[in-house]
């Protein structure tokens, strides 16, 4: 899943105001001055189409998820919105189940050996449901699985079968966090007879990651066969260092629903076999308008997409892509490659990806195409990609941070293919650090974001400023990668047979 649950819940957020100016020349590397598309892209027309997903939201419950009325209305809007530039929009259709979880039913308690009540409400809830977690109303004793407790707190509980050698059939499982997937560690546990497993955190420090709070870790589907939970590592210790015997009650009351969504896809002209999609998804998350998320993404990409309609054919074929179900798990992004056949992966030049280009508390950050901040490098040519921004935004004057490709957002499924990709981000639930704000300013220890994955994710949740230097850039590497003539290309990795539900223009290879 591309993000994790929110900690942090706040109720207002600061506007930071417009800087209007004239664009400073900036030239591609492939000799492309991109400055007239870029004073043609503003942030004053992106917020208009803000406005229209704001009121669309407010008029359908305050909502744009993938398979509502608020997401079918913000697609009319962008389809019309193309239609009048000249584009033939496209909706490439899929379906897919979501995970649902009534917090009525959600509990998790200790009955024995004294009665305790957990909570995952709140800044620091004790435990968070996994997503596709199994549904399940259980009371059973405790029986914790291989965990470690000392020294760095390496651990590889559950993730072997052998590790329920002797597992109570009917317990619940104690296990911790590391070394294999969340979902190996449930299997191996139900496979063993457990009725319901608590991941607790590690306790271990991890850069840029919490590993002692609760967490919001994936299953993914299909559903588990068990309820599951993650929680705090202090409750976990806690848990583990009770004696005698200890009686547990976890109770999830989760469903999947059924999802019909869709993609919206519009091309340029230019060369098939050099094909970049700049994509962003147009989706919510259920709880807000998702202005911010990601609203401002997909207003950007629409708006350059608009105003590059006015400046004439490109050399290479630009497909402006909208994702759905992006808050379900990248499900449109992921459908869309899915359905590359060998030949039409090859063709795809690159994906350029903007997730959240609004950030109020911001930090101009870059996708680390090169892995020289993170160490996991893009597919050949990601560097390339980064590259183009870095020296856009130096050549502004403008100061950036590296982001590392860790799957969030809707560019996974093409890197995990083959594709060279890259891409913009301003920051999520993340912390802006005292470093960070001496250079971008803001507020130092809070979230990048305060509103994100919040019903507060509003218009008013908008960083101005940055959106206007996020749009400029997005229009400068569109262009630069429209324009030129050596070309990066994916790799033949894709499985699909082409039968895409797809009739673009010009386009023979998708027919």
């Amino acid at each position: 899943m591309k993000k994790t649950r929110n900690m942090r819940r706040a109720a207002t957020a600061a506007t930071i105001l417009v800087a209007v100016g004239f664009s400073p020349p900036a030239v591609a590397d492939n000799g492309t001055d991109t400055a007239a598309l870029r004073d043609a892209v503003s942030a004053v027309a992106i917020m208009d189409h803000l406005q229209e997903l704001q009121t669309i939201a407010d008029a359908n419950g305050g909502t744009r998820a993938a398979g509502t009325a608020g997401y079918e209305a913000s697609a009319v809007y962008a389809e019309e919105q193309l239609r009048a530039a000249g584009y033939e929009p496209v909706r490439q259709h899929f379906s897919y189940d979501q995970f649902n979880v009534d917090p009525a039913g959600t509990v998790l308690e200790r009955i024995l050996p004294t009665s305790e009540t957990y909570t995952d409400e709140g800044d620091d809830p004790d435990f968070v449901v996994m997503t596709y977690s199994g549904a399940g109303d259980v009371r059973a004793p405790l029986t914790a699985v291989d965990i470690n407790l000392a020294g760095d707190r390496a651990a590889t509980s559950g993730c072997e079968g052998e590790d329920f050698a002797g597992f109570p059939v009917g317990n619940i499982a104690l296990i911790q966090r590391g070394s294999c997937d969340f979902r190996v560690k449930v299997d191996n546990a139900a496979a063993a007879g457990a009725a319901g497993v608590i991941v607790f955190n590690q306790g271990n420090d991890v850069p840029d990651d919490d590993r002692f709070g609760a967490f919001n870790g994936t299953l993914n589907a299909p559903q588990a066969t068990i309820p599951a939970v993650g929680t705090t590592f202090a409750l976990g210790e806690e848990l583990a260092g009770l004696t005698g015997v200890t009686i547990m009650r976890l109770a999830v009351d989760s469903a999947l629903t059924t999802i019909n969504s869709f993609n919206i896809l519009a091309d340029t002209t230019g060369r098939a076999d050099r094909t970049v999609v700049v994509g962003a998804h147009l989706d919510s998350v259920a709880e807000g308008a998702g202005i911010n998320d990601n609203g401002t993404g997909s207003a950007a990409i629409l708006e350059t997409a608009l105003q590059l309609a006015e400046s004439g054919d490109p050399e290479n074929r630009v497909r402006f892509a909208f994702w759905g179900g992006e808050e379900d798990g990248l499900v449109g992004s992921d459908f869309y490659v899915s359905q590359l056949s060998a030949r039409q992966l090859k063709g795809h030049a690159v994906n350029l990806n903007f997730d959240m280009v609004g950030s109020p508390n911001y930090v101009r950050f870059v996708y680390d195409g090169d892995g020289s901040a993170f160490g996991e490098t893009g597919p050949n040519g990601s560097a390339r990609v980064e590259q183009v921004f870095l020296d856009y935004f130096a050549s502004q004057g403008l100061a950036t941070e590296p982001t590392e490709f860790d799957g969030r957002s809707d560019y996974f499924g093409f890197i995990e293919n083959g594709i060279p990709a890259g891409g913009l981000f301003t920051g999520a639930e993340g912390i802006k650090s005292a470093e960070e704000a001496v250079v971008y300013g803001g507020v130092a220890g809070a979230p990048y974001d305060p509103c994100y994955h919040s019903a507060c994710d509003t218009l008013s949740n908008v960083g101005k400023t940055v959106l206007e230097e996020m749009a400029d850039a997005i229009a400068h590497a569109t262009l630069t990668f429209a324009e030129t003539s050596s070309a990066i290309n994916g790799t033949s990795k894709g499985q699909g047979q082409g039968n895409v539900d797809l009739r673009f223009k010009g386009d023979a290879a998708l027919k």
